[in-house]
């Protein structure tokens, strides 16, 4: 079903909707109309020679330079071509479609005085799967992605590139295959294109939706880890998490109990320690602290999404342009630095899970390093290298970059978000947050087996997903495939997906 684009209500699964399994799109006829009513606005506006930034006046440093009208007609050209200097390898094509999806749902307001031709072919680029080459590193996320989003604006002059069925080619062709019209660029056009975060919002909401499962996948492989260490229980008694009150605590509580729900150890049948390490009793605390600040970096996410990211902002009843700063990717970028931390966070504790499934004095009767065949055999030793060598990378990437402003334009966009780093290195912590959860969930298949009690059906549909891709380590082999696939494996959701219609939603 087609997703209207009305300027509200537009949610991460949307974009993803939109982004990554290329939903159609199409613009409500309000805002249509909306749109139409701010451009007027500004034709007046222009037609009386009122100072307006970005419209009759430079860009930065030059904003008190005004234009004539020979150089108002050529400027957007210049603008684009000037703001156009990214660097490196394209971004994603579905990081590309969030941003431009976001773009039209700025528009869509009818506060940018942007033509009405300018986003309808952004979005008939969208259902047509025309995606412009954008070069994801040169955005400093203030004022928005300038750099990714102008390459995203040339195509609107049949200029730049473009990836269309599969193919990278030339934009204007591109766009000529497609059959979709350049509609060129005119004042205030070029600006209304670049001049919000759009980008780092698009990758932002895209992290949400992946880290929102992983996390529920970091609570299939907690629950087996635990089943397999024999773990008291009472600790994850959802009424206890709702006595301290956090929201995400309960709700991994619920999730790990249900889980385990059938098996001997949920049913008392096992004799258990009276207290836990951390690493098992704290579960509930820490994967529900990260729950809970991906659901706050998610409604900032949201807010972005929904609202009047651009300068100068346009309130047509009113006949009246305010230039500030709403451009500024700080709001994105400080909540989402947090959330891939979070993610850092949880693998932490994955990670000492997996000590404990290996540690011969701290697994509980289980063979030191799962093997059968200790001395001869090291068993999975070696994994736990792997992941941890996965977290040092992840912790580095963990320093925020919403602190490493450095001062651009001579010193006029003095203070910037560095919001692109944010959600460039936040798909590199996820990226390696599937590797460390994948071989957790290989330790605890591989202990379960050397268990001989019952365990809950979820636990028990997990290791029956894992034990179609990798079989049980009887004696050594070479693991760099096993890692690599339970990588694949979790980055793809196979587990998350069997668990969640054998025992219900866990969320």
């Amino acid at each position: 079903m087609a997703i209207v684009i009305t300027g509200s209500n537009l949610s991460i699964e949307d974009v993803v909707r939109v982004a990554r399994h290329n939903e159609s799109t199409s613009l409500h006829p309000d805002a249509v109309a909306r749109i139409q009513k701010c451009r007027a606005m500004l034709e007046k506006k222009i037609q009386a020679r009122e100072i307006m930034y970005g419209v009759n006046t430079g860009i930065g440093e030059f904003s008190e330079v005004v234009l004539s009208d020979e150089q108002v007609k050529q400027f957007q050209k210049y603008l684009i071509y000037n703001h156009a200097a990214g660097i490196g390898d394209p971004a994603p094509i579905e990081f590309v479609r969030g941003a431009m999806l976001g773009r039209v749902n700025v528009h869509a307001h009818g506060q940018s005085a942007v033509r009405t031709e300018i986003t309808q072919t952004l979005v008939a680029m969208l259902n047509k799967g025309v995606t412009p080459f954008v070069c994801q590193k040169g955005s400093v996320g203030a004022c928005g992605d300038l750099a990714p989003m102008a390459q995203i604006a040339l195509l609107m002059m049949g200029e730049g590139k473009a990836f269309y069925k599969d193919k990278l080619i030339d934009g204007k062709t591109a766009m000529d295959r497609a059959n979709i019209l350049i509609p060129g660029l005119k004042a205030r056009d070029g600006l209304a294109l670049i001049n919000g975060a759009n980008l780092l919002t698009a990758m932002s909401a895209i992290f949400l939706y992946d880290a929102n499962r992983w996390l529920k996948q970091a609570e299939i492989a907690a629950a087996m880890s635990i089943e397999a260490l024999k773990a008291n229980m009472r600790p994850y008694t959802p009424k206890l998490h709702k006595a301290r009150g956090f929201t995400g605590a309960v709700r991994s509580a619920k999730a790990i109990q249900k889980l385990i729900q059938g098996g001997d150890l949920q049913q008392g049948k096992i004799n258990c320690k009276v207290q836990d390490a951390y690493s098992m009793r704290s579960t509930p605390q820490v994967i529900g602290a990260a729950h809970d600040g991906l659901t706050y970096a998610r409604s900032q996410v949201e807010i972005e999404l929904n609202g009047v990211g651009d300068n100068p902002v346009f309130f047509p009843d009113e006949d009246l342009q305010l230039s500030g700063a709403n451009f500024q990717g700080t709001p994105v970028s400080l909540p989402m630095d947090m959330a891939g931390t979070a993610i850092t966070m949880v693998s932490v504790m994955s990670e000492r899970r997996l000590n404990r499934l290996n540690n011969p004095a701290l697994n509980v009767g289980l063979p030191a390093f799962l093997t059968k065949g200790a001395g001869m055999f090291s068993g999975m030793m070696l994994s736990q290298y792997t992941a941890d060598s996965l977290i040092v990378e992840q912790r580095i990437l963990s320093t925020p970059a919403s602190i490493q402003s450095i001062p651009a334009a001579a010193d006029q966009e003095d203070f910037v978000s560095m919001g692109m780093n944010t959600a460039i290195k936040n798909f590199q912590i996820l990226d390696c947050a599937y590797g460390v959860l994948g071989i957790e969930f290989m330790a605890a298949a591989q202990a379960l087996d050397f268990r001989e009690y019952m365990v809950g059906k979820g636990v028990a549909k997990a290791k029956e997903v894992i034990r179609k891709h990798i079989d049980f380590l009887d004696e050594d082999r070479p693991l760099y495939p096993d890692h690599t696939k339970m990588k694949e494996l979790v980055k793809s959701c196979e587990i998350l997906e069997a668990v969640e219609k054998t025992v219900g939603s866990l969320s």
